[in-house]
């Protein structure tokens, strides 16, 4: 398998669906990287743990994280099965953004952001990297996001290991079309 196959599988099944391969993940989104490469390696895909610490360090997105004895792994956000990251509520800056595909963009102006299948709203720091995630679900466009108003009226904001933003919820009235 490439990397980008692997890097995929990782995602599933460290995010969505460990049950895929029989694996159990803990509370906090953590398993055993060799049990991790066992039921993976059980499930037909050959692969090592090398293979899994180079496309972990590789990955431009940062998708994954070690614990600091680097024997466990996790996704470092954006599951749909519940986990609990253990963050701290953070001060975000007083302007973060979102991408996403203009064929949502009615939907969100009404709504404001749902985490949908995921446990929170992923947010971006920069425009350039929101464009890249709207570019991914489709023509792209782009929402800025009052964080600092938001905090400051009581909503709670945290930083992923990879460094994307997280928060429950992200209601209309703080958001703006770029």
């Amino acid at each position: 398998m490439d990397d980008k196959t692997i890097s995929k599988f990782l995602s599933l099944v460290l995010r969505h669906q460990p049950e895929t391969i029989g694996l159990m993940l803990d509370e906090a989104g953590w398993t055993d990287l060799s049990e991790l490469v066992e039921k993976t390696r059980a499930h037909g895909k050959a692969i090592t743990e090398d293979d899994v610490r180079r496309i972990a360090a590789n990955c431009e997105k940062q998708r994954f994280s070690f614990s600091p004895d680097g024997l466990r792994i996790r996704a470092a956000q954006g599951h749909s099965v519940t986990v609990e990251l253990g963050l701290k509520a953070v001060t975000p800056p007083d302007i973060l953004f979102h991408g996403t595909a203009t064929r949502f963009a009615d939907a969100i102006r009404t709504e404001g952001l749902k985490p949908q299948a995921r446990q929170q709203v992923h947010l971006s720091g920069d425009e350039e990297t929101a464009l890249k995630v709207g570019q991914r679900h489709g023509k792209p466009i782009i929402f800025r996001v009052a964080a600092g108003r938001m905090q400051a009226e009581g909503f709670a904001f945290f930083q992923a290991d990879n460094g994307v933003w997280l928060t429950d919820t992200v209601p209309p009235q703080f958001l703006e079309t770029l």
